[in-house]
């Protein structure tokens, strides 16, 4: 079984919701970016989500680009993330996801990247990549264990039904719960407990919700309607001003999951 599926079906058992947490790899440096892992599941995360740096990473407020350009001027190169991932899988278990943007995977090489993913990478997220779309990568995906995790957003809403039928197979649904771009000052989508209905009524995968969800309050106003919740940006900005701090991240990350 896909990692990310067998810690939802864990987290179901004990009724706990997934906690995925965000972090761009190379930022600051990728050895530090290794012991942000390690304090992430010290302090609670269920899934990690790892950021290959892209230069023009669209979806993605400043919190996020900043952390991509700090990374980019480190020399970080996806190979350079897969090795880190190499490293982690021999020390956890946890389910990793890849966040990359579409022309990384196309400069990589779509089935070298794909097939670079198996075995240590059980999700990946393009946010540049329409489903319409998906046909050029999601044959090699069917063919490892590794799942293309589709994002949906409140834009989407009539086209929520045909996607998840493309997608329906393993990972979990990506719902973007604000109309703009990752980052602190997101605001929630007006109608959003009847949008994560929808996607509840079509997905046969968990549900995830992630944009904007920067402290406890937003994670008790969201994690109701979900089975995980993802935080990105705040985590960004809380080790970038902060400086790293094992221990300050793993109760930082604690604050969400007590």
């Amino acid at each position: 079984m896909n990692r990310i599926n067998k810690k939802f079906n864990e987290l179901r058992e004990k009724n706990e919701k997934a906690l995925v947490t965000y972090v761009t790899a190379g930022d600051p440096d990728l050895s530090i970016t290794e012991k942000i892992i390690y304090a992430k599941i010290k302090g609670g995360a269920d899934i990690i989500e790892l950021g290959i740096p892209f230069s023009d990473p669209l979806a993605d407020g400043p919190v996020i680009q900043e952390a991509s350009l700090r990374s980019l001027q480190q020399g970080t190169t996806p190979e350079k993330v897969f090795c880190l991932i190499e490293k982690v899988r021999g020390n956890s278990e946890i389910p990793l996801v890849l966040l990359v943007y579409y022309n990384t995977i196309m400069s990589y090489g779509i089935e070298k990247f794909v097939y670079r993913c198996k075995g240590i990478v059980d999700g990946v997220i393009i946010p540049d990549l329409p489903y319409e779309e998906s046909g050029e990568v999601l044959p090699f995906f069917e063919q490892i264990n590794t799942a293309l995790i589709p994002m949906i957003s409140p834009t989407s809403q009539d086209r929520i039904e045909n996607i998840l039928k493309t997608f329906n197979k393993k990972g979990f649904v990506y719902c973007v719960t604000s109309l703009g771009v990752t980052g602190m000052d997101s605001s929630f989508y007006k109608d959003l407990d009847n949008y994560l209905a929808t996607v509840r009524k079509y997905s046969k995968l968990p549900i995830c919700a992630g944009f904007g969800i920067k402290d406890k309050n937003d994670y008790n106003r969201i994690s109701p309607m979900v089975d995980g919740v993802i935080i990105g940006s705040a985590i960004v900005k809380e080790i970038y001003t902060k400086g790293f701090s094992e221990q300050g991240l793993e109760n930082y990350i604690a604050i969400f999951k007590d």
